[in-house]
This record gives C-alpha cells, structure tokens and sequence, in this order.
C-alpha cells in the first residue's frame, strides 16, 4: 500500500509542477527543437557578404563554366537559323557502341514509334488511326525543311527532337541530352534501312 501512495505523490507532484512551469511565463516560446531552421547561418545571395572582395554573396560563375543542369542546345535557339548552326556545330559525343544503340533503340520505341513507326517509315500506330499525317520516312522521305531525310546531321535531329517540328512536340523535357543523343545514334541506324 505504501508504494502505491508514493507513485501517487510522485505522479501528482510531477503534474503539479508541469502546470505551474507551463503558466509562469507567457511570453517564453519554450525549448526550440532545431533553431537552424527558423534561423538560418548562411547569408542570403542578395545580403551583404564580407566573405568576398566586393562584398556580394551571389558571385558572377568562374568564364568558360556552365550551370547545372545547363543544356547545350539552349545555345541553339529555336529558329531556321539555330537548327542550321546545329546542323553544322552540334556532333554526337557518344561513341557508337551496341550497348548505346540498345538504349537508344529502347528510348526510341518508347518516345518515337507510336508516330515515326518502329522502322522509321512514318506508319506509327498514331498515324494507322487516320486522325494525323505520318512524318516522313528516315530513308526514303524529303524533311519539311529540305533535303532528304536519310541526309539529316546529328545536329539537325537533335535539334528536331529539343524542339519539335510541325505535329511533334518539344521533348526537351521528358528526355535528357545523353537521352536524346542515343535516339540521335539509333535514328542513323534507321536512315540506312532501304
């Protein structure tokens, strides 16, 4: 009996004191858990900054460097002129290997066939439907912009694939550089088909 009444003394007395605590000072915002969060040590990018000889947090980047994430066609703008300079400026940096060309065969399926057909003569599922024009075929077919198709550079269709081209939509976003590189590869594969 005696040990219940001592848990009892030392559970009210307990209770008692976290009441008392919890009301002495209204204005205290109590124990902050992880007080990094609400104020932060590192300086803003528009606040004054000692750290650097003209006094700025945000630095202009170092010549000759490209930000994260930076897309080399961003430098070929959207235009005749810009697909033009990547006919002649832009070449395929990876090497042509069957590992490669599988990847890029796989991405091509998955992004291109239901239009361009799985040959690349333009008989995509889409266009068996009847609702839209078939593109043209990468070996027999003449491109909207000129010349043949089976004549089109790696800059050219990299191009086409970033931004589109009539019906075809930008696919700059749902593909990655390296992505749209490989399809680049496996398109000359099918520009060889007869």
């Amino acid at each position: 009996m005696n040990k219940l009444l001592l848990v009892r003394a030392a559970f009210m007395s307990v209770a008692v004191a976290a009441v008392i605590s919890s009301c002495a000072d209204k204005r205290s915002t109590g124990l902050e858990f992880a007080p990094n969060m609400y104020e932060a040590k590192a300086y803003n990018p528009d606040q004054a900054n000692p750290n650097f000889k003209n006094g700025q947090t945000a630095q202009t980047p170092p010549e000759g460097t490209s930000p994260q994430g930076f897309d080399k066609s961003e430098e070929y703008p959207n235009t005749p002129e810009g697909y033009q300079a990547a006919s002649s400026g832009m070449r395929n940096p990876l090497p042509v290997t069957i590992p490669t060309l599988q990847e890029g065969k796989a991405l091509y399926v998955n992004m291109c066939s239901h239009c361009h057909g799985y040959q690349g003569e333009g008989d995509g599922s889409i266009v068996k439907m009847g609702k839209f024009p078939g593109p043209p075929s990468y070996s027999k077919g003449t491109s909207s912009r000129g010349g043949a198709m089976k004549d089109l550079t790696d800059g050219k269709i990299f191009h086409t694939i970033t931004y589109g081209l009539n019906l075809m939509g930008p696919h700059k976003n749902q593909l990655s550089p390296n992505e749209r590189w490989k399809i680049v590869m496996y398109v000359h594969e099918l520009q060889k088909l007869q």
